[in-house]
């Protein structure tokens, strides 16, 4: 099934309103091949259908690498799961490739991105993928995960944390026939495609190129987040593990307004989003990490007690952060006044941005959250 873009769709996803849309364009007509590593982004999972597009006329291709057709620019298809494999304007084949001609964006779901797209079936349905170079996958990604105005070097910290953790899930999905990493910000990395790039996510890539971080030789799983109030944590008193750089160091993201917060909870909120205990009598911290975060929250019911441990706190609760204090209000209700976004582990990204403002550079900003680790350059393969 066919449907017409509008004609500005794309540079509307590219800021077209702003000055530098003239640089964005010669840097997708101009910019040098270099080798490269290819990440496979699934951008929609388990759906009956797809929208797909490109930019340029692309070539439809099916598994074996023959070319079926051709797709118009500026147009939408839909991606249908049949049986068998999937189904695209007149073509059915079991998997189809979209490849744009020249310099063109390719059009998955909602957003342009670069590079291809790959559409699989799979036992929940479709897969489209994003075959995309890993720098240019980093070039939105940035974008996406920090404010593109915020300095240089706290940017260029975020390049290669992300690079870093992208090379990292690659690595640790290697047996996955169809995809490296999602775009959920939830589990992967905020990526969005062509919207998020800027000339300084640009700037920020480039200038990184290739840098990673490593421990005894090996990537490292260079998680980040927003702030963590005051001090992040140790990684088993969050996930349970043990990662020798993932260590608590204290942060500077304490001036940050964003990062406190306060949530209120009736009995019967909390009921329901904790299974098992029944109506819900009280809640106890029961155990806090050495820097304030609660590592086991006990909740007790009519027809049960829980534990939750560490990240789970979070996840359950909904809430922002594990780093608060629990108090219990004249009417029963629970009452949790927090600070921090997010994990607390490895980089607190507003402490970059802090100390970035006061002239700290990004290899430092980075030896500082990751402890012991090494600068490395991959090497494409």
């Amino acid at each position: 099934m066919k449907c017409q873009f509008l004609p500005n769709a794309l540079f509307a996803q590219m800021k077209v309103g702003h000055w530098w849309i003239s640089a964005l364009l010669w840097m997708a007509l101009a910019t040098p091949s270099k080798a490269s590593v290819i990440l496979r982004i699934a951008i929609e999972r388990g759906v009956n259908q797809v929208t797909v597009g490109s930019s340029t006329t692309a070539l439809v291709k099916d598994s074996t690498g023959k070319t079926l057709g051709k797709l118009p620019a500026m147009s939408s298809f839909y991606a249908q799961a049949v049986p068998g494999g999937v189904a695209l304007d007149k073509w059915q084949s079991g998997l189809f490739w979209i490849e744009p001609t020249g310099k063109g964006f390719v059009y998955i779901g909602e957003h342009w991105y670069r590079g291809r797209t790959l559409v699989v079936p799979t036992d929940k349905g479709l897969t489209a993928v994003n075959w995309v170079d890993d720098e240019e996958y980093l070039y939105s990604v940035v974008g996406g995960e920090m404010d593109t105005e915020w300095p240089a070097e706290a940017l260029k910290a975020q390049a290669v944390a992300a690079r870093t953790f992208a090379l990292y899930e690659r690595e640790k999905r290697r047996n996955n026939p169809v995809y490296d990493l999602g775009d959920s910000p939830d589990h992967w990395q905020n990526y969005k495609g062509v919207i998020n790039e800027t000339p300084s996510t640009y700037a920020a890539v480039d200038a990184t190129d290739k840098q990673v971080l490593t421990y005894k030789d090996s990537i490292i799983l260079s998680v980040f987040h927003d702030c963590s109030g005051g001090h992040t944590e140790n990684v088993e008193d969050v996930w349970g593990s043990h990662e020798p750089y993932l260590r608590a160091v204290e942060d500077y993201d304490q001036n940050v307004s964003e990062c406190k917060w306060v949530k209120t909870f009736s009995p019967t909120e909390i009921s329901a989003r904790i299974s098992g205990v029944g109506n819900v009598l009280d809640m106890i911290a029961q155990t806090y990490s050495p820097f304030g975060s609660v590592k086991v929250l006990k909740i007790v019911g009519d027809k049960g007690t829980k534990l939750l441990q560490g990240e789970e706190v979070r996840t359950a609760l909904k809430i922002k952060s594990t780093h608060f204090i629990l108090t219990k209000a004249a009417n029963g209700s629970f009452v949790l006044q927090g600070l921090g976004y997010g994990h607390a582990l490895g980089m607190s990204q507003w402490g970059a941005y802090n100390l970035a403002k006061r002239g700290v550079n990004y290899l430092q900003i980075l030896g500082h959250y990751y402890q012991g680790v090494a600068l490395s350059t991959i090497n494409p393969k």
